[in-house]
């Protein structure tokens, strides 16, 4: 079956969105809002007020003004020049979509004291609070003092922006206990619990992978992630009140939340903070998520601020055992729907036709052939050849590439089941490799072994187990710039906190997280090599107080690339009990040529 069998894609688009043309005379008209506004540089996030990974098209104000559209940028206009900041993730994009004669590109991590050089001394930089927390005011106020004055300030982009999209609106579904696992009252009852041990008369709850979380209930208000956008207040005493667009208030939603919640149209937040304020309530925030506008508006008004994580991402990240269920569930389906691409990607490459998106078309086409995968969970990588070096990646019509046989390929997708979410990278050989390019595979390998075999006491941090990933690369004296791994919601967010293996994640591992593992290596303009699996934590069973992995996907490694005379014993004897997993669990799913596929992808080595 050639590409163009399949059905176009649905999850994902090719299209070329960045149009540096547009990039002049939209700075031209924030300027011209900007001296209007007496103020002498303006701050555009990536980010909305629900601080998603993905934004719904109107919050999409940094790829509007300046044309980039990864996910994490901060843009700050002054009046004469513009500088657009993001992680390593997207130096080669950046450049690539906006126009750098009028923005100059910085690589930073989190706020970056370089943003000063956007502002006149003694000037005015002024941000929209709902689209900056609390945390980043008071770091940008550090930054600029003795500089400039942060001032907060109605959104510039948006009076400029006359043909912005209005807000989404979704079905809106409310999970059963078969897929829940936990009543919303019982949800409800553990977090006035938190309330009561802080003490605290209440929690705000921004956060809409939280809110849905709480509420058993998903929506498709924004791609790739089932979220219903909104916002919460959670008393102490009394009913929840949920704050949405009206336009999503329907009395069958109404009808579904009675005594649940009490569902209001969010334009009434500020004046229900207000009313908190004015009460004297304590309130609990948290400062890396709220909106600022939220914290500003309650203190103003007279409240006591708490401000700790969002009380609701420990419980979310601990999958209950119906979860789990759901998860395990997600995964086979995954493996029978991987299976059959990795089948058919092994007959078409060697014939040197295969394009970066016709293999992304065929994937989503081989996971559609179950009727509960909804939307993708991210949209796919697909790197052939030196893309693969290209960490976040994303093919487009204009950057697509033909795979030649004998290069290294690269596909890291994810999908949403109505069962659970997925996430999964193969690196495949389409010909004779290199020696080095085997050596790095199989030190990838190692890594993403070490992490699956892991046994650690109870309070270990993904910050300590970072290092079992990268052991083996280190000693032939490379490494990654990336995580090792990120928390996975269920039906929720592909990425989600507060868990996940890497310098950054320090919270403690607890069992029923679902976390990713894979490392990887990256040789610019040449190739790219990442392995991942989705593992869940559980108790060890042989060493009380212990936890241990637990293997979700179920796909078979490439074992085409890997240098036999690396390995250790102990990994091969974990690579074949793998494959024989995967065997067991998913033929019996297959028939024909993908069957046959499976059984040899799967020997032991």
């Amino acid at each position: 079956m050639t590409p163009s069998a399949f059905p176009p894609a649905r999850f994902q688009s090719f299209e070329e969105k960045a149009d540096p043309s547009q990039v002049a005379p939209r700075l031209a008209a924030l300027r011209q809002a900007m001296a209007k506004a007496g103020v002498d540089a303006f701050l555009v996030p990536r980010a909305d007020a629900h601080r998603g990974e993905s934004v719904p098209p109107g919050e999409a104000r940094l790829a509007y003004l300046t044309g980039f559209t990864g996910s994490a940028g901060l843009a700050v206009i002054g009046k004469d020049k513009a500088g657009l900041f993001v992680d390593s993730r997207y130096t080669l994009q950046a450049p690539a979509q906006t126009d750098t004669s009028l923005v100059t590109v910085h690589e930073a991590v989190g706020i970056s004291p370089d943003i000063a050089q956007y502002v006149l001394k003694g000037g005015t930089l002024a941000y929209d609070p709902w689209l900056h927390t609390p945390g980043e005011v008071r770091d940008l106020t550090d930054k600029l003092k003795g500089h400039a004055t942060l001032v907060p300030h109605a959104n510039l982009v948006d009076t400029i922006w006359d043909d912005r999209p209005g807000a989404p609106v979704s079905p809106i579904e409310f999970l059963g206990h078969n897929r829940a696992g936990k009543e919303t009252a019982d949800k409800v009852a553990d977090l006035r619990a938190v309330l009561a041990a802080e003490p605290a008369d209440a929690v705000v709850l921004t956060l809409p992978e939280s809110i849905c979380w709480l509420f058993n209930m998903r929506g498709r208000d924004v791609p790739n992630t089932p979220f219903v956008l909104g916002f919460a207040i959670v008393p102490r005493e009394g009913l929840p009140t949920l704050y949405l667009d009206s336009a999503k208030i329907t009395p069958e939603l109404t009808v579904a939340l009675a005594d649940i919640a009490t569902v209001v149209e969010a334009k009434t937040l500020a004046a229900a903070l207000e009313t908190l304020g004015s009460d004297g309530k304590t309130v609990l925030i948290d400062p890396q998520s709220a909106p600022a506008a939220v914290a500003d508006t309650l203190r103003q008004a007279g409240a006591t601020l708490v401000e700790k994580r969002d009380p609701i991402l420990g419980p979310k990240s601990r999958k209950n055992e119906v979860e789990l269920a759901g998860m395990r569930e997600a995964h086979t389906l995954d493996g029978i729907a991987l299976a059959k691409f990795l089948a058919w990607f092994d007959r078409e490459a060697p014939k040197g036709e295969l394009t970066e998106t016709g293999i992304v078309t065929a994937l989503e086409a081989f996971r559609r052939e179950d009727d509960t995968c909804v939307d993708a969970s991210f949209d796919t990588i697909s790197g052939a050849g030196p893309n693969g070096a290209i960490v976040h990646y994303r093919v487009t019509s204009k950057t697509d590439r033909r795979l030649a046989p004998g290069e290294i390929m690269l596909v890291d997708s994810g999908a949403q089941y109505l069962s659970g979410t997925t996430d999964i990278t193969r690196t495949l050989s389409t010909g004779a490799a290199t020696a080095e390019q085997q050596d790095r595979y199989t030190r990838v390998l190692k890594g993403m072994i070490a992490i699956s075999m892991a046994r650690f006491p109870k309070g270990t941090t993904g910050a300590q187990i970072d290092v079992l990933a990268r052991q083996s690369l280190w000693q032939a004296g490379v490494t990654y710039n990336h995580g090792t791994g990120h928390g996975v919601g269920a039906f929720l967010g592909v990425h989600e906190g507060p868990v996940g293996i890497g310098p950054r994640y320090t919270a403690p591992l607890e069992a029923g997280n679902v976390i990713s593992n894979e490392p990887g290596y990256y040789k610019a303009g040449e190739y790219g090599i990442r392995i991942e699996n989705l593992l869940v934590v559980r108790e060890s069973a042989s060493h009380p107080g212990y936890l241990e992995f637990e293997t979700l996907t179920l796909a078979p490694i490439d074992t085409r690339l890997i240098d036999r005379q690396l390995m250790r014993p102990e990994e091969i004897d974990w690579l074949n009990a793998y494959h024989k997993r995967v065997r067991e669990e998913i033929s019996p799913r297959l028939e024909g040529e993908a069957k046959e596929w499976l059984a040899a992808a799967t020997d032991a080595i």
